[in-house]
């Protein structure tokens, strides 16, 4: 019978809103009382782990990136002429073939954030982890970018430039640079993108982050153990 009690919240997933969610809330706290300290420490680590864990292995897959619209990685801003002139006389192709390895590249790096965001996890205090559960709905998000974004730069640094090389896009990017050189009175290319495509792999990491979090806050069904039904029932009562 206990056993049965731990699933009640997850009953309530056909419904949606705030009153759905106070409910749940009540119901939980009720059944489980409000969680420790340590409860909420544990329970919100696990979640994290979960949802960077989800966001790391979804974008490093093949498509990663280059399927998801939301964080595709482009020409860059200054090379977006570049990228239709190249069209323009033929060079379509090229251009295709640059940007398919820019997100190959962000997707080989992807792998590496995994390690990282777990280290900034154990590394969180308890005022962190309250900060963060009864904080706004991308607290945690906002904590991964104070915390983590420089050793995520460090680590995809090597590894942006070495899968560059690999898929090809440093070749691409320089051929498509070279040949937009030629073309009269243009503004020179820089062929060097690899600092372009690091910083937009870190930012489409947290863009997904970002979903992960607010799933695990709203979505009653992603509280798939009775610690996190507790902790972020706690949450739901409490949230601002």
């Amino acid at each position: 019978m206990k056993k049965s009690l731990l699933f009640i919240p997850l009953l309530f997933i056909l419904f949606s809103g705030c009153d759905t969610l106070n409910q749940v809330a009540q119901s939980t706290i009720q059944q489980y009382g409000n969680p420790t300290s340590l409860e909420i420490g544990n329970g919100l680590k696990q979640a994290l782990e979960i949802g960077t864990g989800k966001s790391s292995d979804q974008l490093s897959a093949i498509d990663g990136f280059f399927a998801n619209a939301a964080i595709k990685i482009l020409f860059p801003p200054e090379a977006q002429k570049a990228e239709k002139t190249l069209r323009s006389i033929g060079l379509g192709k090229l251009a295709d073939n640059v940007i398919l390895s820019l997100n190959r590249a962000a997707e080989d790096a992807a792998k590496g954030a995994k390690p990282v965001f777990v280290a900034a996890i154990k590394q969180m205090t308890i005022q962190d982890v309250t900060n963060i559960l009864l904080g706004n709905q991308d607290a945690a998000t906002q904590y991964f970018k104070r915390t983590t974004s420089l050793q995520l730069a460090a680590n995809f640094k090597p590894i942006i430039q070495a899968s560059l090389n690999k898929v090809g896009a440093t070749k691409y990017y320089g051929d498509a640079a070279t040949a937009y050189n030629k073309v009269p009175f243009v503004t020179k290319l820089n062929p060097d993108i690899s600092d372009y495509v690091m910083q937009k792999a870190i930012d489409g990491l947290f863009v997904e982050v970002a979903k992960e979090e607010l799933n695990i806050r709203s979505n009653l069904s992603a509280r798939t153990t009775p610690l996190l039904q507790k902790v972020f029932g706690y949450y739901d009562k409490n949230k601002r």
